[in-house]
């Protein structure tokens, strides 16, 4: 037993901005990863077979989702981590660790309260408010498996706060390693539950795709339980008490509406989209939703694993009244998310077809065409989690409301009128996320600015003139070796595309790394540097 608690207490050591950065961005990879060989096993058996019942199954998902965003999820921990640091800044352990333990029981009976609501009033808010769309049968199954995954909120929640103690302290492992764990427990729900449940010979559950819905809970209750183990070796001294006179507790109430309504009022933009597919073709939410998850899988590893990462020094640069670092470090960091998310967003455009084919074998020409309408929002979206971290430092969580709040708003406007006046279908939605997200970045941009003087200088708009220009070189070439390497009608497996998406983004990635040298990029540096040593050292 103690060789374990020194193991976890091992891994749960404070990791600088740059490894906790490449931790998270790898574990989020792996998260990835086990995310889309579950949405390929959902796209397998389902996407064809029974479109009613994936989407009910996605529908399902949103109130709870909603209730998770509206009241923990980022909310918690950009108004947490800051006032928690202030406390440890101070050396003040006692008043921190009685905040964290008022903010998981507080947050716990919040959440648990919203997931009673959700199990009594499920079938209304399926019929009347997510998915009207959908026929009778889906509407039944949505409404039970909606019911099966309302213990979410409350199970996140928790896993949140715990989460979010860990991030304060710069200890990323055990929360990187979550939502592996969440992923492998609906995988679960696929591979087992999904043919049913038996003890002893008793049926106690027939199966079918109520069965994904039982591994979402399983998975779930994986994350809850890794989000704990992490808590080892901090000295947390848990109490089941709400302490209502700490007032680093109040000064988080009071952080937290606004940051909250902006998460929530973010994701109702997601259920006017599922209302809005639902009453399209059968299947078409389900093709959404995978172009969405596509084109978020590099805006978490870029954008958010970056700025989850650096927020934490942030928070200290404002609390040390240095903004002179704070906006250096700021510059620093967004000039890196642009570098990456740039070409990334331009090769996902030109091989969105090989990046379907990874989910669904023999790919699917809607949820291509539907990815490509959102490769803009992957550059914006990665930009956005670093720009709006840079008001919570300060502790306005405000500001992003109002912006957001507009941002939603036309959002939503958009993708009414793009589907329901000017007929395009379910591309309309698509291109409104796009050009909200280019919007709401140029907003946040422009106020920081004037907050920090200096912030967007000629030094940082120079720098990303010259890597639109490596990006322009890297899509010439990917469009070449798209065209040389085209997918046929028997590349359906995914042995037979992965060679060649590797070799056309490994070529794609190599004429932009130097393109970013010769165009003096420093960000190509630290990548060219390690590739020479490390084929000097295999040399030598």
């Amino acid at each position: 037993m103690g060789r374990v608690s020194s193991v976890v207490a091992k891994a749960n050591r404070k990791l600088s901005v740059q490894f906790a950065a490449s931790l998270l961005a790898g574990t989020t990879l792996a998260s990835l990863l086990f995310g889309f060989f579950r949405m390929r096993l959902l796209n397998g058996a389902y996407y064809d077979t029974y479109p009613t019942g994936y989407d009910a199954y996605l529908a399902a998902f949103t109130v709870p989702d909603f209730m998770f965003f509206i009241l923990v999820s980022g909310a918690l921990s950009v108004s947490f981590i800051p006032v928690f640091n202030q406390r440890l800044v101070a050396g003040n352990k006692k008043s921190a660790w009685e905040l964290s333990a008022s903010m998981i029981n507080f947050m716990a009976l919040l959440t648990l309260a919203a997931s009673i609501l959700i199990i009594i009033f499920a079938e209304p808010l399926v019929r009347y408010v997510v998915a009207p769309g959908l026929s009778e049968s889906g509407i039944a199954l949505a409404t039970s498996m909606m019911r099966v995954i309302a213990v979410n909120p409350f199970l996140f929640a928790i896993a949140t706060v715990i989460a979010s103690i860990q991030q304060a302290v710069g200890r990323f492992v055990f929360f990187a390693l979550a939502p592996i764990l969440y992923n492998a427990g609906i995988i679960i729900g696929l591979t087992v539950f999904t043919d049913g449940i038996s003890i002893f010979g008793w049926q106690i559950f027939e199966g079918g795709i109520m069965g994904v819905a039982l591994g979402v809970v399983l998975g779930s209750i994986f994350q809850l339980a890794v989000s704990a183990i992490g808590l080892i070796g901090l000295d947390f001294n848990y109490q089941f008490k709400i302490y209502w006179k700490n007032k680093g507790f109040r000064q988080v109430l009071r952080l937290l509406p606004p940051r909250s309504i902006d998460q929530g009022m973010d994701y109702l933009v997601g259920i006017v989209e599922t209302n809005l597919a639902s009453r399209m073709a059968a299947g078409t939410l389900a093709a959404y939703n995978q172009a969405t998850v596509l084109h978020m899988a590099p805006i978490n590893l870029i954008g958010v694993a970056i700025s989850t990462a650096a927020f934490p020094g942030m928070t200290e640069r404002i609390g040390q009244g240095r903004t002179d670092l704070f906006r250096r470090e700021l510059q620093n960091i967004v000039r890196v998310i642009v570098w990456l998310a740039m070409p990334v967003a331009a090769v996902t455009y030109f091989t969105r077809g090989y990046l379907v084919n990874f989910i669904k074998n023999g790919g699917d020409a809607l949820m291509a065409g539907l990815l490509g309408t959102l490769v803009v929002a992957i550059l914006f979206r990665s930009i956005y989690f670093i720009v709006a971290r840079s008001f919570y430092a300060q502790q306005d969580t405000k500001t992003p409301l109002y912006i957001s709040l507009f941002a939603i708003g036309l959002n939503v406007a958009l993708a009414v009128w793009f589907t329901m006046t000017l007929n395009m279908g379910a591309y309309g939605l698509g291109y409104a996320q796009s050009i909200v997200a280019v919007v709401e970045v140029v907003i946040m941009f422009v106020i920081m600015n004037h907050r920090i003087k200096g912030l967007i200088d000629t030094w940082i708009l120079h720098a990303f003139g010259r890597m639109a220009i490596a990006t322009v070189a890297a899509s010439i070439v990917c469009y070449i070796m798209v065209q040389l390497f085209q997918l046929q009608g028997s590349d359906a497996s995914l042995l037979s595309t992965l060679p060649k998406f590797m070799l056309i983004t490994a070529m794609s990635g190599t004429v932009y790394l130097f393109a970013s040298k010769w165009l003096n990029l420093h960000e190509a540096d630290p990548i060219l540097s390690r590739i020479k040593q490390t084929l000097f050292s295999r040399a030598r």
